[in-house]
């Protein structure tokens, strides 16, 4: 399986793995899933440190840095397409960060990881629940 992760569960998955179901935090290991990430992730977890809403333990550059050489991630390419799939999504809200993740998922075919209800019940791309 392709998995996509959205920004509180890879957030989750490294500072607190506890907030994991089994099911999500089994996927996560099985060698024989890839594991995907957005750049809007990382534009993502900048800006809740911004806000203070997350704190990590350095500077949340270079601890972006230390995560993408470390983990094994697949980079999920922020493309045009999936600019005008973000726009063409029926999603109940405007958050573009949420877009932009439903929209990669679709585009490339993953399965977006999430805990967003409002994603969990979007029919446009493959989800598997942290609940």
């Amino acid at each position: 399986m392709k998995l996509l992760l959205d920004t509180h569960i890879w957030l989750w998955s490294l500072l607190d793995p506890s907030k994991l179901v089994r099911r999500v935090a089994r996927a996560l290991e099985a060698a024989e899933n890839e594991v995907w990430l957005s750049p809007i992730s990382s534009w993502e977890v900048l800006v809740l440190v911004e806000k203070g809403r997350v704190v990590l333990e350095k500077d949340p550059v270079r601890w972006l840095a230390d995560v993408w050489k470390a983990l094994p991630l697949r980079e999920a390419p922020l493309t045009h397409e999936v600019a005008v799939q973000s726009r063409l999504l029926e999603l109940p809200h405007q958050d573009p960060a949420d877009r932009f993740l439903g929209a990669t998922a679709k585009v490339y075919g993953l399965t977006l990881v999430t805990a967003d209800d409002r994603l969990l019940h979007s029919n446009q791309f493959a989800t598997l629940a942290n609940r």
